[in-house]
């Protein structure tokens, strides 16, 4: 093979064939060839034209995996705590998937995708696959893409698939539409009783896993977190959020915090939650690729004169703004 060399021009990559056989990418996936998971993601990842038949050919093995979210705010130790989620996981001969999903700068759009430096023990483990993905400015904590990514490590085979947030803040909650059970990870030190209260990320944890619990103020933050799960009202039978405490660079509580997902996935399935939580992902799923391509559409008619006559007429003030709208939404 041709090699290239400092002085000499590189080869341009653009012009390269991209692999789309989907059916035997979507088989060696299956069979667990990681190259052919991570050229899969990466269709995924960049819209590409063959999205739909990957869809499609993935769509039978969907539903089979335990999706886990793990969200909260940077420094709490999500990395490590994921990392030994997957060692537990390992020890009971499961295969895992991982999605750790990373910020973009709004600068330059690009990312350091450091999570799995922390999740390198894993790297050369079959049963294991590790992506770290880039939000892309997608808000919310994780990237479009990521849903279908899910899919694509479930056609893998993966029994359990653990997603990690890129942990921004109080408004994080969009991973409670993708995942089965979500944890939220505090720390001691992070904020007081006020602070958790008002926190609106913490109103979609399944269980809560206060890390670093070695720390001075464990206790009082284990006290607060109680202390909001008592004011909420529930119904009989509605499922109470756990309250587990670990320190995850030591290894230290993580059998704990697996027994609470394995709780909390119990009473899913008793109760029937399990169904419509994924009914629930599946309708947020489709409505944003729907949405996307009316917004693909709406993109081209800038490129036309329907769009411009109509702000024109916005303008001037011989039409409103809603009327517009639909006069747009007509021509889709």
């Amino acid at each position: 093979m041709r090699r290239w060399r400092p002085g000499r021009r590189p080869p341009d990559r653009s012009s390269f064939p991209v692999r789309r056989d989907v059916p035997t990418l979507v088989a060696r996936a299956r069979e667990g060839d990681a190259r052919s998971v991570a050229r899969l993601i990466t269709l995924v990842e960049n819209g590409d034209p063959a999205l739909p038949e990957v869809a499609a050919t993935l769509a039978p093995y969907a539903g089979r995996a335990q999706v886990v979210g793990l969200t909260g705010s940077p420094g709490v130790g999500k990395s490590t705590t994921t990392n030994e989620l997957v060692k537990a996981l390992r020890a009971t001969g499961r295969r895992v998937g991982v999605l750790a999903v990373d910020p973009s700068s709004p600068f330059t759009g690009g990312a350091i995708l450091g999570d799995r430096v922390r999740m390198q023990e894993h790297t050369l483990d079959p049963g294991v696959y590790i992506r770290s993905m880039s939000s892309r400015g997608q808000l919310g904590g994780l990237s479009a893409a990521t849903p279908q990514a899910v899919r694509v490590l479930e056609g893998a085979g993966c029994e359990v698939i653990l997603v990690e947030t890129v942990g921004v803040g109080q408004a994080e909650v969009e991973i409670a539409t993708l995942a089965d059970t979500t944890l939220v990870l505090l720390a001691p030190g992070m904020g007081d009783a006020i602070q958790a209260v008002k926190a609106g990320v913490l109103e979609i944890a399944d269980v809560f896993v206060i890390n670093k619990a070695d720390r001075p103020g464990a206790d009082a933050t284990y006290r607060d977190i109680q202390g909001m799960l008592g004011l909420g009202e529930r119904l009989a039978g509605d499922w109470r959020p756990q309250v587990v405490r670990a320190t995850a660079v030591r290894g230290e509580g993580i059998d704990d915090v697996v027994a609470a997902i394995e709780k909390h996935r119990a009473w899913l399935e008793s109760t029937g939650k399990l169904t419509a939580r994924r009914e629930r992902r599946a309708a947020v799923e489709v409505e944003a690729i729907a949405l996307g391509a009316l917004r693909a559409r709406i993109g081209d008619l800038k490129h036309g004169t329907a769009l411009s006559t109509l702000a024109t007429a916005v303008a001037a003030g011989e039409l409103d703004p809603y009327a517009a709208a639909e006069e747009l939404v007509k021509g889709l």
